[in-house]
């Protein structure tokens, strides 16, 4: 019955939804357990049709310029739902070291070519910050 009545007022609250299947990207770490308090950045990418598989590649490739804090968390495309769609799911101690990590990837050499490579392939892009509720495995 709580279970019903929460529905029920979540109802009057919710002005949309859209649903998506995921897969994870083989290249990426599993999402773990991780002890906080962090800040997590998921950023989404719309994708032009066919591209998925040179996404893929770039990736296989550029994700070792982002594993040294360990701040990759996951790496997902969808399969059912809004296709050409990729999240990456990122974790930071604060904005300050989210920004300290990301000038330091420009700073190794290769980076700057994925990026190259990549852009050309996105519709849009978004970025979004999330602060995990005190039950969350991710912290």
């Amino acid at each position: 019955q709580e279970y019903l009545n929460f529905r029920k007022e979540r109802s009057r609250m919710l002005l949309s939804r859209r649903n998506q299947l995921l897969l994870e990207f083989s290249f990426w770490n599993e999402p773990q357990p991780r002890q906080g308090p962090n800040i997590y950045e998921l950023r989404t990418y719309k994708l032009k049709p066919g591209t998925m598989i040179e996404w893929g590649n770039n990736w296989a490739r550029a994700i070792k310029y982002r594993q040294e804090n360990q701040e990759a968390v996951g790496g997902f495309f969808s399969q059912i739902g809004e296709l050409y769609v990729v999240h990456h799911l990122w974790a930071y101690k604060d904005l300050q070291s989210r920004e300290e990590t990301r000038n330091a990837a420009w700073r190794k050499r290769g980076w700057d070519e994925n990026v190259y490579y990549t852009v050309p392939l996105i519709r849009t892009m978004e970025s979004r910050i999330m602060i995990p509720l005190k039950i969350s495995p991710l912290q």
